[in-house]
């Protein structure tokens, strides 16, 4: 009987390698599928891959690894994979089917290649199944983690055009837009965060450290009743708090109040209420707001226009645009706009009802509602607000660069003030003490 070499990655996408004598290739495939590994390359000895140092170890059957007959269990596995390993996955698949390589063996040679496990034994499962007469979107939906609604709606629609390297292509440009403008925005939100913490840590650094050193100086050079200034006085209070914080019975009181805090922040996120709420605040937040909120026009009609173009019915596309929106207030325009859509209503009244798009992008829907351009107005769109967001991430950065040095200058200025100031009265007792 002959013997086969064959690489397969298990559950958890560690490879195994080995020989198993069978039939035929079909065979080996169908043992290693029963017993839980998903096959990545089965070729007859001496013609497949080498197995390394060592010899690869020859089985007759194969059964799963079981220590005492108990199954291991893995915790906090890794579902998804990162949006920019997907993106270059997405953006090399349409590359090798656009070149007119098979999808079966295009998406062998990723597998081959792809170094994270999640998505390579990914890829392989979706491989088997369509191999075994499944379409690729419906491969794909049997990954939720990895490939969204919006992904796998997509495929289905290019796979039914037969156009599906286009798909993918619009696809890889989709995300490769998104993500550029996710990193602008996060990048706006990063920088005040870190120089906050970091003026904290300073701040709290001289308040618990500096300032306690500074007052048992003042009451040994002015004495136990001396008067201080008041700033001073001020500042070796919050310093006396701060101190306080970290030893009972106050610091229980802190970590009762962190738990109140972490307590609402859990409940404003996990509630409908809550998030709804949440999310009003962050598009009237000044300056930010103003960020979130052209982010989420330039991915909602992003999302919408590509969608669109890429041949899902309008329906389905404002379904699947409702649930990658990102924000409630404007999932709920959207649905409002698909109840229009479904009763032969035009979606420029629900987007103007929800206070969320500027007359601008009404205007923009109006007019290409009108002339059947819809989908193409909806991408331009995309494309000013992806340059709103630029500038807008660009003048942030440059606008809040001074005024966080400025704010930490305010606050380090005052306690080295409040410090200063019962200093000049020990110079002048110093200078009023009579000479020996």
């Amino acid at each position: 009987m002959p013997r086969f070499e064959y690489i397969a990655l298990d559950a958890r996408g560690a490879e195994s390698r080995g020989i198993i004598e069978a039939a035929d290739q079909n065979s080996v495939v169908s043992q290693l599928r029963q017993t839980g590994y998903f096959p990545t390359s089965v070729e007859l000895e001496g013609t497949g891959p080498k197995q390394g140092k060592g010899k690869a170890k020859t089985v007759k059957s194969i059964a799963p690894a079981t220590t005492g007959g108990k199954k291991g269990i893995v915790l906090f596995q890794r579902k998804t994979v990162k949006s920019k390993t997907l993106m270059i996955f997405t953006r090399q698949l349409a590359t090798l089917i656009d070149a007119g390589l098979p999808l079966l063996k295009g998406l062998a040679v990723l597998a081959k290649q792809e170094k994270d496990l999640v998505l390579k034994s990914a890829i392989n499962s979706m491989a088997d199944s369509v191999q075994g007469g499944s379409t690729f979107s419906e491969s794909m939906g049997q990954h939720p983690h990895i490939f969204n609604r919006l992904y796998v709606s997509m495929v289905k629609a290019g796979e039914i055009g037969g156009v599906l390297e286009l798909v993918l292509t619009r696809l890889a440009e989709f995300q490769e837009k998104a993500q550029k403008i996710k990193n602008k925005v996060k990048a706006a939100m990063t920088y005040p965060v870190v120089v906050l913490i970091i003026a904290t840590v300073i701040m709290f650094f001289l308040l618990t450290f500096i300032v306690p050193k500074f007052a048992a100086i003042f009451v040994d050079m002015l004495g136990e009743g001396a008067k201080l200034p008041a700033l001073t006085l001020w500042v070796m209070s919050v310093s006396d708090f701060l101190k306080s914080m970290w030893f009972p019975p106050n610091l229980y009181f802190t970590l009762i109040g962190l738990a109140v805090v972490y307590s609402g922040w859990w409940a404003l996120n996990n509630t409908e209420a809550g998030k709804s709420g949440l999310d009003r605040f962050k598009l009237k937040m000044p300056v930010f707001g103003d960020i979130l909120r052209k982010g989420a026009i330039s991915r909602f009609s992003r999302t919408l226009g590509t969608l669109v173009t890429s041949g899902v019915p309008i329906l389905q596309a404002l379904n699947i645009t409702k649930e990658t929106a990102g924000n409630i207030v404007l999932s709920d325009a959207i649905a409002r706009v698909h109840d229009a859509v479904k009763e032969g209503e035009s979606i420029v009244a629900p987007l103007e009802a929800c206070g969320v798009f500027p007359p601008m992008v009404i205007s923009m829907v109006d007019v290409g509602e009108e002339t059947g351009q819809l989908p193409e107005m909806l991408l331009k769109i995309a494309e000013v607000y992806d340059d709103e967001v630029d500038n807008a991430v660009e003048s942030l950065t440059a606008l809040l660069e001074p005024i966080m040095i400025i704010v930490l200058a305010v606050f380090v200025g005052t306690i080295v003030i409040a410090l200063f100031l019962p200093l000049i009265e020990i110079i002048k007792r110093m200078n009023n003490a009579p000479q020996n």
